[in-house]
């Protein structure tokens, strides 16, 4: 079996933590370098529920997409929340790795998980990154579908092939317009829109899309916008990343057992669709 130093620079190959965008927190989170690793689960969020199934796996380093630390801390005190997942790791003797804004720009990467989720062509980088002489690297994706859909059929495949969420798919344009080419984005993405719009394409899929950006957006071109849970955009990149070190350790003969997360980590619980259409008494002032 490997070490985890072994497995973590593994790891560090095919998400450089020098290709992270400089606030962010990436890397080993905690872990015994010296420790032997055989089973590791990948997750999107480092919270308790994927720490405890990690436990009950027997897992021995768990690889998250979103950093446990972002903004750093003063405390790691088993009260707060973020403090019982380090106890609860350290002391099951379970390391945390995370790859965030480096796996989203990696060739693979997360938009790569996510086009291949919707089944799309991916054409080349939304944002190239200008230090790949291949041009395959960058943040987001520009793809085509294999025939025209209307963005109301686009946005059903959506909801078809992510994962379920309470949010579901959310689409902005009109629904009957003809979808060939797509950009997606995983995770957070309405500051590409002008990217975005340089492209060309008909739709743009993405996360996290808030009111006044898509209001701007509609009204500035004829941009269809599809709008997903952010968790669901990024979980793909989990099998697509335990795929990539399957791959590895059988190269090297480590005989690692990778599993990928089903608990369902997206914050939001319910939905209820609204029914009553706006009134004099109910409208907003």
């Amino acid at each position: 079996m490997p070490r985890l130093n072994e497995v973590i620079a593994a790891l560090d190959a095919l998400w450089p933590p020098s290709r992270a965008e400089q606030w962010d927190a990436v890397g080993t989170v905690c872990g015994d370098p010296d420790a032997e690793v055989s089973r590791v689960l990948f997750a999107v969020d480092p919270v308790q529920d994927v720490v405890d199934e990690a436990v009950k796996l027997g897992a021995d380093l768990v690889v998250t997409h979103h950093p446990l630390y972002l903004r750093g801390t003063t405390t790691v005190e088993a009260g707060t929340f973020k403090g019982r997942v380090v106890h609860t790791l350290i002391k099951n003797d379970i390391a945390l790795h995370v790859a965030h804004t480096n796996a989203d720009t990696a060739d693979p990467g997360v938009s790569d998980a996510l086009a291949g989720a919707l089944d799309l062509r991916v054409v080349g980088p939304l944002v190239p990154d200008p230090t790949d002489p291949a041009g395959r690297r960058g943040l987001g994706r520009i793809c085509e579908l294999d025939h025209p859909e209307t963005l109301r059929e686009f946005a059903a495949r959506a909801a078809a092939r992510l994962p379920r969420t309470a949010q579901g798919i959310r689409a902005a344009g009109d629904p009957d317009a003809l979808i060939r080419t797509v950009a997606v984005s995983g995770g957070s993405g309405d500051s590409l829109f002008e990217r975005v719009r340089a492209a060309g394409v008909d739709a743009f899929l993405t996360a996290d899309l808030r009111h006044h950006p898509v209001s701007e957006a509609r009204e500035q071109s004829p941009l269809a916008l599809v709008d997903a849970a952010h968790w669901a955009t990024e979980w793909p990149w989990c099998e697509q990343a335990a795929a990539q070190l399957d791959a590895i350790s059988e190269r090297h003969g480590w005989g690692l057992r990778t599993h990928v997360s089903r608990t369902v980590t997206d914050p939001w619980t319910a939905h209820a669709p609204s029914v009553t259409p706006p009134s004099h008494s109910g409208a907003p002032n």
